[in-house]
């Protein structure tokens, strides 16, 4: 095979990828030619899709033509002596963000996905085999085959206000493809590149910023915004001229790919089975293609790209991503249900009923986002003061981080206040509370504040799983309550569930929306049903974890037996994150509301009693029971296979999903995909939990029918 990676594309007909380019958005390679100070001429390449920043610049079939055809224009200048270099930026705020995934989830078969790749491979490959430098000038957002574009090029310059540089591929169930699983562990290391390529993307999507690609060893210069293109242009002047030297400190050398890099993958691959297990195919994909990087021409690492991306590409995984990715861009940034905003009531402060743990985290998320006066009452002056250092600490913590200047951090700290004095909820124009899980102690709270409360301040409970009607039912005006479901960490999970009664007003509801996406959150409407969504789906997997140990199912049989599922803990794990008292709580209340469908024991209140009930490994994996709650645990003889639990568990929840669509929980079955993936952690491979229930059958035995027509998987080979 040979070296140019360019060369061994020629003779493929991409002619089929012409009719996929209808309905793009092209955007276009726009050239000029810049006289550098020392006389030498840089053609520099604009990609530009003539849209604003809200449109990112995307590499379709077409635009890949366009941009082919002003590669081959420039090579042939730089041939004639023409242009000494060739650079390439992106239109204001933008690079690139990559393919158009919504085009490339529609591909017709594994042929045209190939083509798709290849044609990447040729196009951007060309960036290195002009005859002269390429100078990639990373501008702003430079995501998948943004980046890829610069990993193509001989030399890098980032500015330092760029939005986010990443390859996001493995959190999307593909690999990058266009270059970045050759280029990149060979620009800079095999350590680095499994960060970027494999540890952020499963990190919530977790994207560089700027400095941190510059010190990784991505970008070779990295320069302010006021002055980024007149210093990237005399950078790459003094690189043509020799005054400049580029020092690629990650680099990996010889001794490196001889032990570092089998070691590294090694440790990766330990990890990875340890934290998702072995159901997600792209991180192992990514793996294998890291690991092959260290050796072999350019041309075989772009040739392996080729094939894996086409087989990822018509997979039920990438499949499901997809219907995930357009959830959260699309159905979770305009929630079904959500009044007009203009009913809204403008929140200039808020109360917080409670000063503990939860309560402390309301407070720093308010302060942080909306920036408005925030208070806090308890009991007795000690809880508050207690509540207040708490946050007061954590203001501290994200100045040393560099999170907050000093500026903002002395005014966070000055817009909280704590007292036991609640007639300072007078001027509150959002209340939320924070208090004991029990129906009686949040009447309460609520019955002694909402006398001094404006007739038109808005009241929220941040109930996990209790009727927000019954909270609500002592209130002279329960119209202005809300349920307002926080996840825990309340700082990082992206979810609220904004929660209806049957008098709920729309100015209560429309102001929880508008606070909701002020806090940066994605809100879902549902109805005032036990659990709401989340909590009732996932009381239902730790039922089934609970009635198997119950029958005397080995605790580890259980957590394998969840793993295809996909959630992020096993059921045991997620039990102990949260709280074995919370988990006996929302148990009870499923099983008082459904005592047919769900799932309780007295182990569970047994356990809650006891300081640990798990021992762990240093991974976070649960290996076993304390020897404290081997004594009071409650177990049968007629243990159950894997295979059976994750039948039951599988079956129930579609029956449960059934139920709950036809009890109108939420109006559509997207939402409680959508809740399960922003407040549960599913991933994107599984699309939810409906797409994956009609994958595995379970719809139909239940049901009759899948939930989604066609059922969302890919088109196979």
């Amino acid at each position: 095979m040979t070296n140019s990676s360019v060369a061994q594309y020629d003779g493929i007909d991409f002619s089929p990828l012409e009719a996929m380019s209808g309905d793009e958005v092209v955007t276009h390679s726009r050239v000029r030619d810049i006289t550098l100070p020392s006389g030498k001429v840089l053609a520099l390449i604009t990609l530009d899709n003539g849209r604003d920043h809200n449109r990112p610049n995307t590499l379709g079939p077409a635009t890949l033509t366009e941009l082919e055809a002003t590669l081959a224009g420039l090579k042939s200048r730089a041939a004639a002596g023409e242009i000494q270099a060739v650079g390439i930026t992106g239109k204001q705020y933008i690079l690139a963000a990559g393919a158009d995934l919504s085009d490339v989830s529609r591909l017709p078969s594994r042929e045209i996905a190939r083509l798709i790749t290849q044609r990447g491979h040729q196009v951007l490959g060309t960036l290195s085999e002009l005859g002269v430098p390429s100078f990639a000038f990373v501008n702003g957002l430079a995501l998948g085959g943004g980046l890829e574009i610069a990993l193509n090029s001989t030399y890098r310059t980032v500015d330092a206000s760029a939005a986010a540089i990443a390859l996001p591929e493995v959190f999307l169930g593909i690999i990058p493809g266009w270059g970045g699983a050759y280029l990149l562990p060979n620009l800079i290391g095999i350590e680095n590149a499994l960060e970027v390529v494999i540890s952020n993307p499963l990190k919530q999507n977790r994207m560089l910023k700027p400095q941190q690609a510059f010190d990784l060893g991505i970008m070779d210069a990295i320069f302010p915004a006021a002055s980024y293109l007149e210093s990237s242009l005399r950078w790459a002047d003094g690189v043509l001229g020799g005054t400049v030297k580029v020092h690629r400190k990650n680099e990996p050398g010889k001794i490196e790919r001889l032990t570092k890099w089998p070691i590294a993958i090694k440790m990766a691959r330990n990890m990875l089975e340890s934290r998702i297990g072995t159901v997600p195919r792209s991180p192992y994909v990514a793996l294998e293609l890291l690991e092959k990087a260290k050796s072999g021409t350019k041309a075989e690492g772009f040739a392996r790209e080729d094939e894996a991306l086409a087989d990822l590409v018509v997979g039920d995984q990438f499949a499901a991503s997809m219907y995930a990715f357009d959830l959260v861009q699309k159905r979770a940034k305009r929630p079904v249900g959500a009044p007009d905003k203009a009913l809204a009531r403008k929140v200039t402060k808020v109360g917080i009923i409670g000063a503990g743990l939860m309560a402390s985290q309301f407070a720093l998320l308010f302060l942080r986002r909306l920036q408005v006066p925030v208070l806090i009452t308890d009991l007795d002056q000690s809880r508050v003061d207690k509540g207040l250092a708490h946050i007061r600490e954590e203001i501290d913590k994200l100045e040393a981080k560099g999170r907050l200047d000093g500026d903002g951090a002395n005014k966070l700290r000055g817009l909280l206040h704590g007292t036991t004095d609640k007639s300072e909820y007078a001027d509150c124009d959002f209340v939320i509370e924070a208090v004991f899980e029990e129906v009686g102690v949040k009447q309460q709270v609520f019955a002694e504040i909402e006398p001094i409360l404006a007739e038109d301040a808005i009241l929220a409970t941040n109930t996990s799983s209790l009727s927000v009607e019954e909270i609500g039912a002592k209130l002279s005006r329960p119209e202005r309550l809300v349920g307002f479901h926080f996840f825990n960490p309340v700082a990082v999970m992206p979810l609220i569930e904004i929660v209806k009664t049957p008098t709920t007003s729309d100015a209560a509801l429309s102001t929880a929306f508008v606070v909701a996406k002020g806090l940066g959150k994605n809100a879902v409407l549902t109805a005032d049903a036990p659990g709401f969504v989340v909590n009732r789906l996932l009381a239902k997997v730790m039922g089934e974890a609970a009635r198997a140990v119950y029958e005397g199912t080995p605790l580890l049989t259980v957590e394998k037996a969840f793993a295809p599922i996909g959630l992020p803990m096993t059921p045991f794990q997620l039990i102990d994150l949260v709280g074995w008292k919370v988990a006996a709580h929302v148990q009870d209340t499923m099983v008082h509301a459904f005592p047919d469908r769900f799932f309780s024991s007295e182990n569970f209140h047994e356990l809650a009693a006891l300081p640990e009930v798990v021992e762990k490994d240093r991974s976070g994996r649960v290996t076993g029971w304390t020897k404290s709650a081997q004594k009071v645990l409650r177990t049968g003889s007629t243990p159950a296979s894997e295979e059976e639990i994750l039948r039951r568990v599988q079956d129930g929840l579609a029956s449960e999903i059934r139920i709950m669509l036809e009890e109108g929980v939420v109006p559509e079955v997207q939402d409680i995909d959508l809740c399960l993936i922003l407040g549960a952690g599913l991933p994107f491979i599984d699309g939810g939990v409906s797409p994956y229930l009609d994958r595995e059958g379970a719809s139909e035995r239940v049901n009759g029918d899948t939930f989604h027509h066609p059922a969302i998987k890919g088109i196979g080979g």
